[in-house]
C-alpha cells in the first residue's frame, strides 16, 4: 500500500455571505471552512464518508473541544489554503490540527485543534476505535508536531516561525 498523504490541503473561496461588515470572513464561520476542508480531505484522500462510516460503524466522532487563534483576516473572494492533519490519537480520541493560509501558503491566518472523542450513535456513550481504525490512524498521525494539551499557544507560534524562516529562504 503507498503512504498515505498526512497533511492534505485544498484552496478555498471566501465567500461574501460568510464575511462581516469589514469583508473578513466572520469568526463562528471558519470552523465551517476548516471542517469542510477536512471532510473533502477524508474523502479524497482517505476514501472514508463520515456519514456512511457512522452508519456502518454505529459510532461516530463528536467535537469535544476547539481551540482557535485568528491572526490575520480572511477577506471576501480572496482563495485560502486550508491544511489538515491528525496531531493526536488514543483508544476513543484524537485530536486533528487544520491551519488556513493565504493561497501561496505563506502566511498563516488562523489555525485550529479540534479534540474529538468517538462514541456510540445514538447512545452517545464514548467507545474504542477498531483495529482497522487505529491502523489507519498510527498511518495518519504526524509525529513531528509535539502534542500537548496546554500546548497550543506554543504551537502557533511555532508554526508561524516556520513560515516565517520559509519567506526568508524564499
Amino acid at each position: 500500500m503507498s503512504k498515505l498523504i498526512q497533511t492534505p490541503e485544498t484552496t478555498h473561496r471566501i465567500y461574501f455571505q460568510d464575511c462581516d461588515m469589514l469583508g473578513h470572513l466572520n469568526n463562528a464561520r471558519y470552523l465551517d471552512y476548516f471542517l469542510n476542508a477536512r471532510e473533502d480531505h477524508t474523502t479524497a484522500h482517505y476514501s472514508l464518508n463520515m456519514g456512511e462510516l457512522a452508519r456502518e460503524q454505529k459510532a461516530a466522532w463528536v467535537i469535544t473541544k476547539h481551540h482557535i487563534s485568528y491572526l490575520k483576516p480572511a477577506k471576501q473572494s480572496v482563495q485560502v489554503r486550508i491544511l489538515s492533519q491528525l496531531i493526536h490519537f488514543d483508544n476513543s480520541n484524537l485530536v486533528l490540527e487544520m491551519q488556513m493560509r493565504s493561497e501561496d501558503g505563506t502566511r498563516l491566518l488562523a489555525l485550529l485543534w479540534s479534540e474529538m472523542t468517538y462514541v456510540t450513535m445514538p447512545a452517545g456513550t464514548r467507545t474504542d476505535h477498531g483495529n482497522a481504525m487505529m491502523d489507519l490512524l498510527d498511518q495518519l498521525d504526524v509525529d513531528t508536531v509535539e502534542y500537548d494539551p496546554d500546548g497550543f499557544d506554543e504551537r502557533v507560534k511555532e508554526v508561524r516561525q516556520q513560515l516565517k524562516k520559509l519567506r526568508r529562504e524564499a
